[in-house]
């Protein structure tokens, strides 16, 4: 594979408008909210947020140039412009799970009339382009994952439990705020069960202290400040339920699936990009997939964390570039 392009720490694309959007009935009560924007005639070209339950943002529509691209955009079932939310007083999140998931992005493909895309995945989206690219590989022209993650339960074990012992004081505040009489349980399970406490007090106490971990495992990432959207009770909570639902069921894959099957994408050309200095999903990860699949290439940012550092976004963005005109 050859070389990424060179480009600047300020060289996103400029601001850009979706020309088109829509509400995609998805079934189970669902509206899963889409838009596309660049170029019509582009290669197409699909974005996964990560989170779960982060939503999309303008500023990611700027990871792809407009003049070679038609991008779409989603809000995963819960989250954003979607409907339910999954902060709804009356939120259930049994159909929303990675196979649900999944299958929104085979009807966005179809009524986009797309028969193959570039996806962009990042954290929890790469994650689900890994799932998605597995179950459709034949649907799929290129991957760009940044950073690696497969949600596996060892993953999980580190991220609220191991990496404690890099910050324990945050952790000791963490654990704390879980009842005496819910110690027994995985973290995970007992913050989901917290989430859903019909004392509205008691889901926006855990929704808080969650997402106060969330910035502190994620803290080493250079130049990181506190995320402000976790000022909002209502994103904070749709953004802490949907993260522990995923997380508790392993993604709802078995224990290190996407990286068994990582072997059916070769063929399928791939970047992965991480951080060293990422703590919250350590290389390992990305590493262990680089080994299994074998048309991918793997770049380790000496720089980066969890994201941030001089080259995470022009690395991304670089790959995309490449793969516009490959």
């Amino acid at each position: 594979m050859p070389e990424l392009p060179g480009r600047t720490v300020a060289s996103r694309y400029p601001e850009i408008e979706p020309y088109e959007t829509g509400l995609l009935e998805a079934g189970n009560g669902h509206r899963v909210y889409w838009e596309v924007c660049g170029n019509p005639n582009g290669k197409p070209a699909l974005f996964l947020h990560g989170g779960p339950g982060s939503g999309c943002t303008a500023g990611q529509r700027r990871f792809f140039d407009p003049d070679a691209y038609r991008v779409v955009l989603f809000d995963q079932r819960g989250a954003g412009r979607s409907r339910p939310l999954a902060s709804d007083p009356t939120a259930d999140l049994r159909t929303n799970t990675t196979p649900h998931l999944i299958a929104d992005i085979e009807l966005l493909r179809r009524h986009h009339r797309v028969e193959s895309w570039t996806m962009l995945g990042m954290s929890w989206g790469a994650t689900l382009a890994l799932a998605y690219a597995e179950t459709h590989p034949e649907r799929v022209r290129a991957l760009v994952l940044a950073p690696v993650t497969t949600t596996s339960r060892r993953e999980v074990q580190w991220v609220t439990h191991d990496v404690g012992r890099v910050f324990p004081q945050a952790w000791d505040r963490f654990v704390s705020a879980v009842p005496e009489i819910m110690r027994h349980l995985p973290l995970v399970d007992a913050y989901a069960e917290m989430l859903f406490d019909p004392d509205l007090d008691v889901a926006d106490r855990a929704a808080r202290e969650w997402c106060t971990w969330e910035d502190t495992h994620v803290s080493l990432t250079p130049g990181h400040t506190p995320d402000p959207r976790f000022e909002d009770p209502e994103f904070r909570l749709r953004f802490a339920r949907l993260v522990t639902h995923y997380w508790r069921h392993g993604a709802f894959f078995a224990e290190d699936e996407l990286l068994r099957g990582a072997a059916v994408l070769d063929g399928i050309p791939g970047v992965l990009i991480h951080g060293r200095y990422d703590v919250s999903s350590p290389l390992e990860t990305a590493w262990k997939l680089s080994r299994r699949w074998k048309t991918s290439r793997l770049i380790v940012l000496d720089d980066a964390g969890h994201g941030g550092g001089d080259f995470f976004i022009p690395t991304v963005i670089g790959a995309l570039d490449q793969f516009a005109v490959g």
